[in-house]
């Protein structure tokens, strides 16, 4: 059966023959052009971001670093913990609020100028380019002689692409050990088991996902082209092709003209399906494999200049601006997003600019209520964890109040030294008169500073318990 049901000559389902055929390869022309210009800008914008980070110091350690046997996160002077857990978070949901902010605006607009797939893609495709030519001369190269000439364009462009991808996977690397110190070992053939795993295993997969699979990642394996249709609505800005100018479609030969027939702007040149990367039609109407990056648009505007027609056959606009009627790009659910984004991102920026990277737990022992020691004076027993999250090692003093004349057992400067990233158990026992005991549960404080830099502060809630005199 085919698509709309009927049957074919094989007496097979068409759809299935889609489904399990022989992958084509997609021969893409080059495109100049406002859009091509903006994709290529992003391109080296983010490759750049990605491969210079690494090396940039910050207040001598590396800006970005996430030390993972030692649980530290280095971002930009900040030093991060596993307990600092909430700002991914923070930072996941504005990511994600974004997208869909986005993509109810412009539609795929990430997928088209910021998703690695695409980035990194377009690298892999301009070192093809300028090993084999552009998109005709590679297609004239497969079908042609298995020649030397063959073979060393296909061996100098697979070396380009070898080595890029070994830098990515060294890069990539290179966040997780300090860049400096992982290019000493490579040096001198000094490099760990893990970290030699991780440079190929991310170097082969961007060879194979930019290299080869390509367009397929974006078709087969990409969850968001599945659901960002569930974003779209009439007045979001998607790329189309204006039905009701361009058709009915004609070469506009000089016989037609002459014959005075009549025709739509679209001169049915294909140039359009020529540079799409996912190879399809965007004349059929919108698709899922549309990675909105607007090739179409910048090739179709070439053509229609020099036609003499006006630009914009194909463009970014909206369902109800093709239909003549008024477009709304800024409506309710894209001030939400942008209310949603900004909420959370001033609360993660004042909770990292009010966070103190010292913690303090405590435990109040359970075993007893209370004891009541030789002199008189009511007991209570806890254990304090303190965690010293500070990219340095600091000596901290630990003191108690909330009650008069309360105090910690046998101590008068009870210090500790936790070194970066440790955490250390003090166990202690703290003393109070039974005649400062109002109620059988009080609130206390137990106040732990840095002795070398006093405004390292935590003051932490503990419950003394205790008789109630009569």
């Amino acid at each position: 059966m085919s698509s709309n049901g009927t049957a074919t000559p094989s007496g097979k389902n068409s759809g299935q023959d889609d489904l399990y055929q022989k992958h084509q390869k997609v021969y893409v022309r080059e495109v100049h052009g406002l859009f091509a210009t903006l994709r290529n800008t992003a391109m080296v914008a983010l490759l750049g971001l990605y491969y210079g980070l690494a090396w940039i110091n910050w207040d001598g350690q590396q800006a970005l670093l996430f030390d993972l046997p030692e649980r530290k996160f280095y971002i930009f002077g900040l030093v991060f913990w596993p307990q600092d857990f909430i700002y991914l978070s923070a930072l996941l949901i504005i990511a994600a609020i974004a997208l869909f902010m986005f993509t109810s605006v412009a539609g795929r607009l990430w997928c088209g100028y910021a998703c690695p797939q695409t980035v990194w893609t377009e690298m892999y495709m301009w070192m093809e380019r300028l090993v084999e030519g552009d998109g005709r001369k590679q297609k004239k190269l497969d079908q042609g002689k298995r020649d030397s000439g063959y073979f060393g364009k296909k061996v100098a462009k697979h070396a380009l692409w070898l080595a890029f991808s070994l830098w990515t996977g060294f890069t990539f690397v290179g966040y997780f050990t300090p860049i400096r110190e992982l290019t000493e070992s490579f040096i001198t053939w000094n490099l760990g088991p893990w970290e030699t795993f991780w440079i190929f295993f991310y170097g082969f997969a961007t060879y194979g996902n930019a290299g080869f699979m390509r367009e397929q990642v974006c078709i087969y394996m990409c969850p968001y082209a599945r659901f960002q249709s569930a974003m779209f609505d009439r007045d979001t800005l998607v790329i189309s092709y204006d039905e009701k100018r361009g058709e009915p479609r004609s070469r506009k030969t000089k016989k037609s003209l002459q014959a005075g027939e009549t025709s739509g702007d679209c001169v049915d040149c294909g140039l359009c399906v020529q540079v799409c990367p996912t190879g399809i039609d965007i004349r059929n109407g919108l698709q899922y494999q549309c990675i909105g990056c607007a090739a179409c648009i910048d090739v179709c505007d070439q053509v229609m200049e020099k036609v003499g027609s006006p630009k914009g056959l194909i463009r970014y606009t909206t369902e109800n601006a093709l239909e003549g009627n008024p477009a709304h790009i800024l409506r309710p659910r894209v001030f939400i997003y942008v209310g949603i984004i900004t909420l959370v991102f001033g609360l993660l920026i004042y909770s990292i600019l009010t966070r103190t990277p010292l913690e303090v737990d405590v435990i109040r022992d359970r075993a007893a209520l209370y004891n009541e020691n030789n002199m008189g004076l009511i007991e209570n027993v806890y254990h304090l964890k303190v965690i010293n999250m500070d990219a340095r090692d600091h000596e901290f003093s630990i003191g108690v109040d909330g009650l008069e004349g309360i105090r910690i057992s046998g101590e008068t400067d009870l210090r500790v030294m936790v070194k970066s990233g440790a955490v250390v158990e003090v166990p202690l026992r703290v003393e109070v008169d039974p005649v400062s005991i109002k109620q059988r549960s009080s609130e206390i404080f137990f106040n732990v500073r840095a002795t070398d830099q006093p405004e390292l502060l935590q003051n932490e809630r503990g419950k003394f318990i205790g008789p109630v005199e009569r």
